[in-house]
């Protein structure tokens, strides 16, 4: 298991204003990813060291943003105001977790900019409803050189994960320790009014960032 990305959400001034304020104190541009069909919802991703990514999101106009669990999630986030709406996990086999969990994995794709699509697969993303702590999982079904996270070149890298929930519940939903994923970052617990990815702190060229 291995940390795959972060997700946050614009706010009410859009993508592009999200992605200039957090690229500007990340010192790093995002590149547009393109639409997930599945999930009506459209991504601007940021490449980071050690083989995950940023992705902003904002929830389109489209019927599957009312019907997809990533695509309420999104919804709620921003009508909150913008933020973080999860982290996931990159695993190699979702089997494994399908049994553990008890239900069966659902696929996902977007299509970039430049034509290129891809595809993998994921399990867990309606935990973010009533669960915004707990990750969900994902098998890339790509080469590895078209994961969102290849183009990273002496990038910011993620270094703490802050979490306000349960690190009880957390053990159960991915059989790991509640503070450390293996080889990623540590994940500090924190007290919040509510529960959820509170806040990511990066390593980045110009000195340590904590975005909230």
């Amino acid at each position: 298991m291995r940390l795959d990305h972060v997700s946050y959400a614009a706010g009410p001034a859009g993508l592009a204003a999200a992605t200039q304020r957090l690229g500007s104190a990340l010192g790093a541009g995002f590149s547009d990813g393109g639409m997930h069909p599945s999930f009506g919802t459209r991504n601007f991703v940021l490449p980071l060291a050690g083989g995950c990514y940023l992705e902003v999101v904002e929830v389109l106009d489209h019927p599957a943003a009312d019907t997809a669990s990533f695509g309420r999630a999104v919804r709620s986030r921003q009508q909150a105001g913008g933020g973080w709406v999860g982290w996931v996990i990159g695993v190699d086999d979702l089997q494994p977790i399908e049994a553990r969990l008890s239900r069966p994995a659902v696929a996902g794709h977007r299509r970039r900019p430049d034509g290129r699509e891809l595809r993998w697969r994921q399990l867990g993303v309606s935990e973010l409803a009533a669960k915004p702590y707990l990750p969900y999982f994902v098998q890339w079904l790509v080469d590895p050189q078209d994961h969102p996270s290849s183009a990273a070149r002496g990038a910011a890298s993620i270094t703490r994960l802050e979490l306000a929930g349960s690190p009880d519940a957390l053990a159960e939903h991915t059989g790991q320790e509640p503070d450390r994923l293996p080889d990623g970052p540590e994940l500090a617990w924190v007290d919040a009014e509510q529960p959820g990815l509170v806040a990511v702190v990066f390593d980045t060229p110009n000195g340590r960032v904590r975005l909230d």
